[in-house]
């Protein structure tokens, strides 16, 4: 059994950061400002991976900072100064896809290297030469069968192997699209991807210009190029036996609940894995249908693509949305909370908290201005607010409430 198994999960910001790390994650992985595929994302300033880093090696954590682009000359110069101010910040490795960033990491630093999935590695010849060139670890690339993972680890047992577990799934090998480029002149490999995959498509027959011929599996139309979101929570024991030493959970430009739900629920199950009695609860199931996905999806891990894999009706199957984050414990009952989505007072809101699986139902009995203590009828996204709740809560728990979609179709 491998008790070196870690659990890395997304982080777009500091906040994501200090959430992910504190609901199970043994490491983040994240982005500066430039020379990652998250170009989309908040990211991380200098001063604030500083800080991320620091956190979560307080905690006894790790750091990952992606260098993942596929670079282009002009971004070779500045490369080598932000190798080395990485150094300096103490990340514990970098993430890289590119040869020649890869050679200016080796250069500049001595910096530990992982190999991203943008690498497209799919068999032990090119995962051993990764690592003649110094790779600590190499992401799989994610079509990949269980049994084709075991026989590159088997292959080149001395090598980290590391997989996506969960997240969404772009529709290209390994995420190296060109359709982005093409459609919307944003550079997929450059981290602006605009997700053209994700739009709505209709057939135009070459003698019938400007006759459109949609592909309808039902009334709301196809998403031929949409896949749904990965998930392995009902096999995850099977991947570690292949021989991984890393699950990673993609979505750093998702928001905050999304990275605590998710980490809080394959800590869960790799915790269980580790105790040697692992099976599948229903809690963990219920959990990753709480928040925004297009449904799921088994990947490749079982030989082939599950042929269900693309979403074909474009809805959403959020469920919850973010409703706050404690902020302070004014006194026992009594919490300072920052409002992320409106909330209204006695509506009934979820607490999330790490290592908990049990939906736990909170009321708030009132709230009140925080500047003046006046009673208020409900509170708006991004303002504080003193709330009275029913249940023992701890500084950084998370409170959710059903998005007003989900309230429509219940009703």
């Amino acid at each position: 059994m491998n008790h070196d198994l870690e659990l890395l999960a997304p982080a777009g910001n500091l906040e994501k950061l200090k959430t992910v790390l504190r609901y199970g994650a043994d490491a983040a992985y994240l982005g500066g400002k430039a020379f990652n595929l998250r170009a989309g994302s908040a990211n991380f300033s200098m001063e604030s991976l500083r800080e991320g880093v620091a956190y979560a090696h307080s905690l006894g954590k790790r750091v990952y900072v992606t260098l993942n682009i596929i670079a282009h000359n002009r971004d070779v110069k500045a490369l080598p100064n932000f190798v080395k101010f990485l150094e300096e910040a103490k990340v514990d490795a970098v993430i890289v896809a590119d040869i020649g960033i890869m050679a200016i990491v080796r250069e500049n630093s001595n910096l530990p290297i992982h190999v991203s999935t943008q690498a497209s590695t799919a068999n032990w010849m090119t995962a051993k030469a990764f690592k003649d060139m110094g790779a600590k670890r190499v992401v799989l690339a994610r079509e990949l069968g269980l049994d084709e993972i075991k026989a590159i680890k088997d292959k080149v047992p001395d090598l980290e192997l590391e997989v996506f577990v969960h997240g969404a799934m772009c529709m290209t090998y390994s995420g190296r699209c060109t359709m982005s480029s093409y459609m919307t002149e944003r550079d997929s490999n450059h981290g602006m991807c605009a997700n053209s995959c994700r739009w709505k498509y209709a057939l135009v027959e070459e003698k019938r210009p400007g006759v459109y011929y949609p592909v309808y599996e039902d009334e709301t139309g196809n998403y031929m190029y949409n896949s749904k979101d990965l998930c392995t929570i009902d096999f995850l024991d099977k991947i570690i036996d292949a021989g991984v030493s890393g699950l990673k959970i993609e979505g750093r430009n998702r928001g905050v609940l999304y990275g605590a739900t998710t980490t809080n629920v394959y800590r869960a199950a790799l915790d269980s894995y580790k105790a040697g009695t692992f099976a599948v609860q229903p809690g963990w199931i219920d959990e990753l249908e709480t928040y925004r996905h297009r449904g799921y999806t088994t990947g490749f891990f079982h030989g082939k693509l599950d042929r269900h894999a693309q979403r074909l009706d474009g809805k959403s199957d959020e469920n919850y949305v973010l409703a706050g984050v404690v902020k302070d414990i004014i006194s026992p009952g009594h919490y300072l909370v920052t409002a992320r989505n409106k909330i209204i007072c006695g509506q009934e809101i979820e607490a999330v908290r790490p290592g908990v699986m049990i939906k736990t139902k909170v009321q708030a009995l009132d709230f009140a201005n925080p500047a003046n203590n006046t009673a208020m009828p409900d509170a708006k996204p991004g303002y504080d607010l003193l709330m009275t709740l029913d249940t023992p809560l701890v500084i950084g728990d998370l409170l959710r409430v059903r998005s007003p979609e989900h309230d429509l179709e219940e009703n």
